[in-house]
């Protein structure tokens, strides 16, 4: 059963806004998302950093692995002058930062765990060692973990039980369930290019919530939301607002 946001906001300002920046975020808040998703790897000294890509070069300049660096070097560079000039000086956040923000101003997360290659029972482990001491006691406001990693979903299962987690897939494969009952998750996360609906009923009949990445086109969306899908996030959130799944149902 998915007691979740349907529409989130991915990487925090979708096109409108570098990604997995603290810009990110308060672009999609601007525009009433009040549910993200965004993606988490660590650092060299073990700090998780809020990145989407292993590697320097497309969203921050340099040259080299993520794991090269330490969370506070990562934290000094520029993560969005690529975007554009006005976002210059913007940078990596490290992710308890991030997370806090997020926690104190009511939004809701989807945490992306974002192993750099070797390193998915750490990511695991930290992230949610980490997230599970932020909600202690406040459970019902916890974020939801998801990945492609299974390492680090069963990682993060070992180290925060309590903590609600999903399996993250391009493709549904043929043991999608044994692999999400393996980590006791709540939910399939899929490309939503890839899914079909007899594969939607399969989930939903399974007893886990749907969720689709990235919608950017509001009739696309409403169709997924037709066949059962419970929530997606999206890059245009400038076309698909945080109100889009009441609005159409």
């Amino acid at each position: 059963m998915w007691r979740y946001p349907q529409v989130l906001a991915h990487r925090g300002g979708g096109t409108l806004a570098p990604e997995n920046t603290m810009a990110g975020l308060l672009r999609g808040m601007r525009a009433g998302f009040r549910a993200i998703e965004y993606d988490v790897m660590l650092a060299r000294d073990g700090v998780p950093v809020v990145m989407h890509d292993p590697f320097l070069g497309r969203t921050v300049p340099g040259s080299g692995h993520v794991f090269d660096y330490d969370a506070l070097e990562l934290a000094a560079m520029d993560a969005g002058g690529w975007f554009g000039r006005e976002y210059e000086g913007e940078t990596v956040p490290l992710f308890v930062e991030f997370a806090q923000f997020c926690k104190s101003h009511g939004v809701w997360m989807n945490i992306e765990l974002k192993p750099a290659p070797g390193h998915d029972i750490e990511t695991g482990g930290t992230v949610a060692r980490i997230a599970a001491a932020m909600f202690a006691g406040e459970l019902e406001r916890a974020p939801l973990l998801s990945s492609f990693s299974m390492d680090a979903l069963l990682a993060a299962y070992e180290v925060a039980p309590q903590l609600p987690r999903a399996c993250l897939v391009n493709e549904l494969p043929p043991d999608w369930e044994r692999c999400a009952r393996a980590v006791d998750a709540v939910a399939i996360h899929v490309n939503h290019r890839h899914l079909t609906p007899a594969q939607a009923r399969a989930v939903k009949a399974a007893g886990f919530g749907l969720f689709c990445y990235t919608v950017n086109e509001p009739a696309r969306a409403a169709e997924l939301l037709g066949w059962g899908v419970d929530a997606f996030c999206t890059d245009r959130i400038d076309l698909i607002g945080p109100e889009f799944a009441t609005r159409v149902k």
